[in-house]
């Protein structure tokens, strides 16, 4: 199993889908890393030799912000959003969606799952 930066990339898939199992690599980005190298995007993973992982490694490092790099990036980012106090940054703090979604009924991934409130249920109209 090839490793590229620290991550085992599949034996059985293609080059450039194997590429994708790096953490800020899509589709585009690994054709166009394939492209680069010259590498035959539907040759297997395991077929890679070891000059061909390594010539990725290089340009990954020179070319490319992936895996931990960009991991670190991403929480700066976020903890630099909720330093300053701005809206997206105490959106983050509370857990809520930060970009504009309806909280009202939905957004259960972001705000976990539902707290019943006592007293609710049952609770006729008042106005007789």
């Amino acid at each position: 199993m090839p490793r590229v930066l620290g991550v085992d990339i599949p034996n059985e898939k293609p080059t450039y889908i194997a590429l994708q199992y790096l953490h800020g690599i899509g589709e585009k980005t690994a054709v166009e890393i394939c492209r680069k190298l010259s590498l035959e995007t539907q040759r297997r993973a395991r077929e890679m030799s070891d000059d061909d992982i390594q010539r990725i490694n290089n340009l990954l490092d020179t070319d490319y912000v992936v895996e931990g790099q960009l991991r670190r990036q991403t929480n700066e980012n976020i903890s630099r959003l909720r330093s300053v106090q701005c809206y997206r940054g105490v959106r983050h703090r509370k857990g809520m969606p930060v970009r504009g979604q309806n909280t009202q009924t939905n957004a259960r991934t972001r705000k976990g799952g539902k707290k019943t409130v006592a007293g609710k249920k049952g609770v006729k109209d008042m106005r007789h």
